[in-house]
């Protein structure tokens, strides 16, 4: 059967971050990276070093006694000679990185070593056998930091993307314009093909333009990249290329789906493919962590499994490559399930307190109001007092749970819900489901105003002074451990007519109702009629920025002091989405370096209009987001929010608003790899 294999080109940052990554593997005491430093950024020897078991110390000195040739070279004038001292990442692999350690010694005449570089998995290692260096911790950290330091650790590596040479150095080295120079000149001196400095830093690129050097970086080597796994793991399933979700209703959760575009929204599907890039925040990326699916971006998928076409095949995802093997038919798969019956939830939905009719400030809330008001609304309040002055959270109120089941009640919608749910067609077809799904909401949005909206009213004018507000929902089925409901639930944005409010909560109430959702909590196995919806009225924030951050490395869970950022200009609705590139960074607390993955190649962005809603505008001048300051920032107050939410790591929507931090949302971050 055919087999469309695609061990394609790895995430740009596993490009940019050979320095210490092999010594770490080497002091791990195994041949190959392990899955995850795929996509990792470039860890620290200060992290991840660690002595040498007995065993590994007994492996090295066979590795040394079959060894025949040099330690190190002062030149390597040919790539034979390259290959005799280089480590290979990816061995046997299209994605064959080989890299070599040197070391510049500036108190010996600047001399060079090239390290065998099998040998010495650490320069300090080497460093310390020639007796280059010596002392305590402090000296070895100095050859990173100290202007005047007597040694230069840098890797030199064959990039088959470029394709040429490089040279790089840890990202939290604070090189100068003189020692990058320097470096320069002796590895042209040296070595005998040109190199290109590729940057590991904000910092290093601006040293590289001072030193006016061409550099490498991260953001340009990330745009050429062909694939980027978003969730690893395998799946089964007929293989459906799809132009737009919109037009293809009947997505089964049997279906892998190649788009051409990444959807705002979707069913349960089996695994995902697009062709077009994302971030690992967006919603639908999000979706597919917490239903543990394979996702990934592959550039030109449409053409590349075109053959696969309405064909049953296994996908797997990793961190390096994907592949498509077909399969036959399994016998029990069918194009949509039998039933509505639920299976046993992974993880059931907390269970409401009815007892709460009163609105809610958010002003005083703590997590156990998540009982009354939904996780979302209840985790705000109990951030709303302990962030400033680093953050502040938006002021607003909740409408509990409680009045929504009572204008459910009123309207008769349990009954309805339990009506449809018996019918033999709404339980086998999904455009049924769909249909009748909106006729549902329809009739929730336009039933006459709630007895309890002048209530809504009052509280809006009087404390938050009728200003502009978006209306959000805080359900008991979404921002859970196990399952985020992430854009599965409707926003309306930039409330700011009294008239408007009171229809917008009931939109969001009906949007318990939106088909995606229903479909999510269906194949999750949540019971439909368990499912309470309280809303969130919360002042709009006209912010200059706004984004995602993850309070750990997603790529990497081991390295928890490194925060990842996406970013775009304006509201953050357009980063949510996924449709177009957000500038992407990382910030690592341990080398104080910010990573930079990506710039936004947003054209516009959404601003709040004055007559409510929300309109699109002309992006002016440069296209970065973020500065390094406000990185740092950022990701100090990720970490306060983590801390105040149980030490759980967390996916956060935050905004900036001159030189204000908000936060907008915080929820535990799903890891869904598989």
């Amino acid at each position: 059967m055919p087999l469309t294999r695609a061990p394609l080109k790895p995430f740009a940052p596993l490009r940019m971050s050979l320095t210490v990554l092999a010594a770490s593997t080497l002091l791990a005491g195994v041949g190959v990276p392990p899955a995850h430093a795929q996509t990792a950024r470039k860890p620290s020897p200060y992290e991840n070093g660690r002595p040498l078991r007995p065993d590994e110390v007994e492996a090295r000195k066979a590795e040394d006694a079959r060894w025949g040739g040099p330690r190190f070279l002062g030149k390597i004038q040919t790539r034979a000679e390259f290959d005799q001292l280089a480590r290979v990442y990816n061995a046997g692999t299209p994605l064959e990185i080989p890299h070599v350690l040197f070391v510049i010694d500036r108190q010996r005449a600047d001399r060079i070593y090239y390290l065998h570089t099998p040998r010495y998995g650490l320069h300090e290692t080497f460093a310390r056998e020639r007796r280059l260096l010596s002392g305590d911790k402090a000296k070895l950290i100095a050859q990173y930091k100290d202007p005047n330091r007597r040694l230069l650790f840098g890797t030199l590596s064959w990039q088959n993307g470029l394709p040429g040479y490089t040279f790089e150095f840890w990202e939290g080295d604070l090189l100068t314009p003189e020692l990058l120079t320097l470096t320069a000149q002796r590895l042209a001196a040296t070595f005998y093909e040109p190199l290109r400095f590729k940057s590991n830093s904000t910092l290093q690129e601006q040293t590289a333009r001072q030193a006016g050097l061409d550099v490498v970086t991260q953001e340009a080597l990330l745009r050429e990249q062909t694939f980027l796994p978003l969730n690893t793991g395998r799946a089964q399933g007929r293989l459906r290329i799809v132009k737009s979700v919109d037009e293809t209703p009947d997505l089964s959760p049997t279906d892998i789906v190649v788009l051409d575009e990444v959807p705002v929204a979707l069913t349960p599907v089996a695994g995902l493919i697009t062709q077009r890039p994302s971030t690992l925040l967006s919603h639908v990326n999000l979706l597919a962590k917490g239903w543990r699916i394979p996702n990934a971006y592959v550039r030109d998928a449409v053409a590349a499994l075109r053959e696969h076409d309405d064909q049953w095949v296994e996908l797997i995802v990793e961190s390096n490559g994907y592949r498509v093997q077909r399969i036959a038919q399994p016998a029990a798969a069918t194009r949509q399930p039998a039933t509505t019956t639920p299976t046993k939830a992974a993880t059931p939905l907390p269970k409401p307190d009815l007892s709460v009719r009163a609105i809610k400030p958010l002003s005083g809330m703590t997590t156990r109001d998540s009982r009354h008001c939904g996780v979302k609304a209840a985790n705000l309040g109990a951030l709303k007092s302990v962030l400033p002055p680093a953050a502040n959270v938006p002021d607003g109120f909740c409408i509990p749970f409680a009045q929504y089941a009572a204008f459910m009640d009123t309207l008769g919608v349990p009954a309805r819900l339990a009506a449809l749910e018996q019918r033999a067609d709404f339980a086998s077809d999904a455009n049924v489901r769909r249909a009748e799904l909106a006729k549902l909401r329809q009739d929730i949005a336009d039933a006459p105003a709630d007895a309890l909206s002048a209530d809504w009213l009052a509280r809006w004018k009087k404390q938050l002074g009728g200003r502009g507000v978006f209306v959000r929902s805080s359900s008991n089925s979404e921002d859970l451990p196990g399952f985020s409901g992430a854009g599965l639930y409707t926003t309306v944005p930039n409330v700011t007519q009294a008239d408007a409010l009171a229809r917008a909560v009931q939109t969001v109430w009906a949007s318990v109702f939106n088909f995606e959702a229903y479909e999510a909590r269906r194949a999750a196995g949540f019971r439909q009629d368990a499912v309470v919806m309280a809303v969130l009225v919360q002042l709009a924030a006209a912010s200059d920025s706004s984004g995602v951050m993850i309070t750990r490395d997603p790529f990497d869970p081991s390295r928890r002091h490194v925060t990842y950022l996406s970013a775009k200009r304006g509201l953050g609705i357009k980063v949510v989405e996924g449709k177009r590139q957000a500038e992407q960074v990382m910030y690592s607390s341990w080398s104080k370096a910010v990573q930079v993955l990506s710039r936004s190649a947003e054209d516009t962005q959404l601003v709040a209009a004055a007559g409510g809603g929300v309109r699109e505008v002309p992006i002016e001048g440069a296209r970065q987001v973020l500065n390094d300051a406000l990185v740092a920032r950022l990701a100090a107050v990720g970490r306060q929010v983590k801390k105040r939410l149980g030490n759980v790591d967390q996916d956060i929507e935050w905004a900036v608003q001159g030189d204000q931090i908000l936060i907008l949302q915080a929820r535990p971050y799903i890891d869904g790899s598989r």
